[in-house]
C-alpha cells in the first residue's frame, strides 16, 4: 500500500508499505478521507514525532476491508470513523472511566501508523459506524468535531447564555457550530483572520471582532463582556484574554494547546480571585463508555443536519501531493479551515 511518511523534520515521502496486519480484535479500513490537524503542522514542520519514519493521520474515515477473528459488532463493508485514541485499560483513569486521562496510551497517527495511507488497521472498539444519509467526507471532520463538544461539556450551559469564542480556526468554527446546535444566546467570535471571521458569520455568529482593527479592550466599552469564553486559538495572547473580558462568575473552558509561555499580570490573576471565575481545561474527546457521548453526538449532529460541516472543507489533496497542504495551511492569511487528503473517495 502506499504511505506518506515523516522520515526526518519537514522532509515527507510517498512510499509503498506493506499492508497492515490484521489481529484478532482489529478491522483493516480502507481509507476514504483523512484531515491535516494543527497537531500535525509540528509532527512534520519540527520533527515532532515519537520516531521516525511516522505515518501521521488520526482524522479520518473509510471502509472496512476485513475483521480480525474476534469482532462482532462490525462487518466487511461497514462505513465508520474511527476515534484515534487507544486507552490502555488498566490504570486507574481507565478504571474510573476516564480514557483520556490513561497513564498509558496509544494514539493512530503519533504513536502508531496514521491514515494518511491507503490502510490502516485500528481496534475495533475505536470505529463508529457512520449513518448512510452522511458522506465519509463529513465524516472524517467527526473526530475535531467531539473535540469542541468535549470542550463545551466541560462548562454548565443555560438558555441564552452569551458566549465568546477565541479563535475561527477548526476547532473554533466547529465550537460555534456545536454551540448554535445546543440553542445558546449570543455568540462573539475573535479571529485576526477577515475570511474566517466571515466564515464564522455564515456559520451562525452574531458578532465578529478582529482585533488587528478593532481591540478587544475597546470593543468591550461598547458590549457587555461574554458570561463564557471557550479559547480555542492555544495562543498565549488569547489565553489571557479570556481572563480578561469575561463577566463576574463567568466560565473558560480551554481547549487551544499552549505553545509558549502564558504570563499572567497581577492585575489579569485577580481577576481570577475578584470574579470567583470557574476555569476548566478540556482534553480530547472521550468519555465511557468508551469512546464516549461526543461520538454518538457528533454523528447525530451531522447526519440530521443539525450541524453543517461542508463549508469548512476548504481544500482536498493526493497523496502525490506530499506535504503541499500542509504548506497551504500555515501560509499568512491562508482561507483554509479543514484540508482533507482524499485517498480512497466515496
Amino acid at each position: 500500500m502506499r504511505a506518506l511518511e515523516v522520515v526526518g523534520k519537514a522532509q515527507m515521502m510517498l512510499n509503498e508499505l506493506e499492508k497492515p496486519k490484521l489481529e484478532p480484535d482489529k478491522v483493516l479500513i480502507k481509507v476514504s478521507y483523512c484531515g491535516v490537524c494543527g497537531s500535525d503542522l509540528p509532527r512534520y514542520f519540527d520533527g515532532g514525532v515519537h520516531a521516525f519514519p511516522q505515518v501521521l493521520g488520526h482524522e479520518f474515515s473509510g471502509i472496512i476491508e476485513a475483521c480480525g477473528a474476534d469482532v462482532t459488532d462490525f462487518v466487511s463493508g461497514d462505513r465508520v470513523a474511527v476515534a484515534p485514541l487507544i486507552p490502555c485499560g488498566k490504570c486507574d483513569a481507565c478504571q474510573k472511566g476516564e480514557p483520556a486521562m490513561c497513564a498509558d496510551y496509544s494514539f493512530i497517527g503519533s504513536r502508531e501508523q496514521g491514515a494518511m495511507a491507503e490502510y490502516v488497521a485500528v481496534p475495533a472498539k475505536n470505529c463508529v459506524k457512520v449513518p448512510k444519509n452522511l458522506s465519509l467526507k463529513e465524516a472524517a471532520l467527526l473526530e475535531p468535531l467531539t473535540v469542541a463538544i468535549h470542550g463545551i461539556e466541560r462548562i454548565k450551559l443555560h438558555a441564552g447564555v452569551s458566549v465568546m469564542i477565541l479563535g475561527a480556526g477548526t476547532i473554533g468554527l466547529l465550537t460555534l457550530l456545536a454551540l448554535r446546535a445546543r440553542g445558546v444566546g449570543e455568540i462573539t467570535v475573535v479571529d485576526l483572520n477577515d475570511k474566517k471571521l466571515a466564515l464564522a458569520k455564515d456559520s451562525g455568529a452574531d458578532r465578529l471582532v478582529n482585533p488587528s482593527n478593532d481591540p478587544l479592550e475597546d470593543y468591550f466599552k461598547a458590549h457587555e463582556l461574554p458570561e463564557i469564553v471557550i479559547e480555542t486559538a492555544g495562543s498565549s495572547v488569547t489565553q489571557v484574554q479570556a481572563i480578561r473580558f469575561i463577566q463576574k462568575r463567568g466560565q473558560i473552558s480551554y481547549v487551544g494547546t499552549s505553545t509558549k509561555e502564558v504570563v499572567l499580570s497581577p492585575v489579569d490573576f485577580e481577576k481570577i480571585l475578584r470574579g470567583e471565575l470557574e476555569i476548566t481545561g478540556s482534553w480530547m474527546s472521550y468519555s465511557a463508555p468508551f469512546p464516549g457521548f461526543e461520538w454518538t453526538a457528533g454523528l447525530r449532529y451531522m447526519a440530521e443536519k443539525e450541524i453543517n460541516v461542508k463549508p469548512l472543507i476548504t481544500g482536498i489533496y493526493r497523496l502525490e501531493d506530499l506535504e503541499k497542504p500542509f504548506k497551504e495551511m500555515v501560509k499568512k492569511d491562508s482561507e483554509h479551515v479543514k484540508v482533507l487528503y482524499g485517498i480512497n473517495q466515496e
